[in-house]
Formats: structure tokens, C-alpha cells, sequence
């Protein structure tokens, strides 16, 4: 069997070099709808493999801001997700510069930060995920991006500058407020609702279609769209999921880990109800 890895660009390859799938990033830039799901609370490995045995899901998010996660979970989990042609990328508080560039090393495609709080505070994030000139990210090509030490530092620096991905979660009030500057920001790939958050900042917490939270996603889809910068969200539900995608959203996260072992409980109990 081919073992899968990504390629210099960010595409997955497999011995051969013969292209199996692009990066959630190269899908977003030529305009695909991606799906990603989540994992946080109930991670295991296995847990990948079975939603990619499902098939559907372009990649998924790993959640290190709720949940702890090590980097060899990250390995783990980024390893088995190539094995899937699933792209991964890990939500993180934005406060551990350290963080940043283990996230990278492990073999996961991208950071997500959470909580931002202005375009200063997202600059920041982007620059410890760049190395110079861009940013100042920590250098060390013995890892996964560098491939272990294989690639020439220089050449691994301007590859991975290039095809590593950033997004910017817009769920504070200041986030909101700034998401144009946000957006303008170089390197930042994608612009990421949290709807729960992002409700309760506004005062309407759990209100997902209040009228306040429309207006916001009004405001986000129109940074992307002048800056050219992809929009993604996590839904709740398909009323939720057709109003952003009416708005451009490109990457909808309809599920997690809790979410969806939930919903297969309540699936066995309803399939075998008369002998509960």
C-alpha cells in the first residue's frame, strides 16, 4: 500500500508522487466547498478512521483550545488523517508562541487561532506561524514539514511559508469590529465563525439566527469577499448551513467528535425504542 504524505506545495502524494487530494487551503483557493469535522473530548485515532471510512469530509479541525491535546496526539492524529486523504489543522489559543510552531512540526497543515481580539493580536499569530521574512516562527526543519531533516533549511522555509495555513476565529466583539483589518492581514487564509461565542459576545448567546448575529455575518462575508479570503463557520443545522453558504461560506464544520457519538446514541435508542 502507498503510504500517503504531503507533497512540498501542500498537496497529498503518495509513493509514486501520483496526486491523491489537495490541501483544504488549495481547495479554498479555487473555491471549493470543503466539509471538515472536529475533534476535541472523545479523540482516539480510530475515530478518524471512521469518519474516513464514511468519506464526505474534505479534512477536520483539531480542538487544543477545549481539549488537551499533545503533540504526539497531534501526530497521530494528522498522520492517520493523510492515511484518509483528510487535511487537518488545529484550533489554538492565540497566547503560546511555542504552540504555534509545534502544531506545524507535528504534521498538521495549518493553525487556527481562537479568540482574537483586534488585527494586531491576529498580525501576531500569523507572524509566529511565518518564518522571516514574513514572521519569526522558530526554526527547527527536523520535524514533519522539514521532512525530517531532508529538505535544505532555505527551501524548507519558503515551502512551508507558502503552504502553511492560517485562520483567524472572528468571536469577540473586537474581532468583529476589526475583521476587515483582519482580513487584509497577508497570510491570513480564512476567516472562521464561532456562532457560539460569537453569540454570546453580542448579548444573544445561543441565538444563532438572531438578527445580531445575521448582521455579524453580514459584516465577516463581506471582509472575505473584498479581500478575497475564504469564510468558514462551524453549523449548528441545515437552516443555519444554507444561511452561510447564501453568504459565501466555503468551509462548513457541521460536526465533532460529542456530536457525533450523541447523535449515534440517539439513533440505537429511537432504531430499538420498544426495548428500551
Amino acid at each position: 500500500m502507498a503510504v500517503r504524505e504531503n507533497g512540498h506545495d501542500g498537496r497529498l502524494f503518495d509513493q509514486e508522487d501520483e496526486e491523491i487530494s489537495l490541501s483544504l487551503k488549495q481547495k479554498l483557493r479555487q473555491g471549493d466547498l470543503v466539509n471538515v469535522f472536529a475533534v476535541s473530548r472523545l479523540y482516539h485515532p480510530n475515530l478518524i478512521e471512521v469518519y474516513g471510512f464514511h468519506g464526505g469530509f474534505d479534512g477536520f479541525w483539531i480542538d487544543a483550545e477545549h481539549a488537551d491535546f499533545s503533540t504526539q496526539d497531534i501526530e497521530h492524529a494528522a498522520a492517520v488523517g493523510r492515511s484518509h486523504s483528510l487535511d487537518c489543522f488545529v484550533r489554538i489559543p492565540p497566547d503560546d508562541y511555542s504552540l504555534v510552531t509545534r502544531c506545524l512540526e507535528s504534521g498538521a497543515s495549518g493553525v487556527m487561532a481562537a479568540q482574537i481580539q483586534s488585527a494586531e493580536h491576529a498580525e501576531q499569530f500569523v507572524r509566529w506561524a511565518k518564518f522571516a521574512p514574513r514572521g519569526n516562527r522558530g526554526l527547527n526543519a527536523g520535524c514533519f514539514d522539514g521532512r525530517f531533516g531532508t529538505l535544505p533549511v532555505a527551501q524548507f522555509c519558503a515551502e512551508s511559508n507558502e503552504r502553511s495555513f492560517v485562520a483567524i476565529q472572528i468571536e469577540t466583539v473586537g474581532a468583529l469590529e476589526e475583521c476587515d483589518a483582519i482580513a487584509a492581514i497577508e497570510d491570513v487564509d480564512l476567516l472562521f465563525i464561532g456562532p457560539s461565542d460569537l453569540s454570546q459576545a453580542l448579548g444573544v448567546t445561543g441565538d444563532f439566527l438572531h438578527p445580531k448575529c445575521l448582521e455579524a455575518v453580514e459584516t465577516i462575508a463581506a471582509a472575505c469577499q473584498k479581500h478575497n479570503k475564504a469564510l468558514g463557520a462551524v453549523t449548528t443545522n441545515p437552516e443555519h448551513a444554507a444561511m452561510l453558504r447564501k453568504h459565501g461560506c466555503q468551509m462548513l464544520s457541521p460536526t465533532n467528535d460529542v456530536r457525533t457519538f450523541q447523535a449515534g446514541v440517539q439513533a440505537v435508542t429511537e432504531t430499538f425504542r420498544e426495548f428500551f
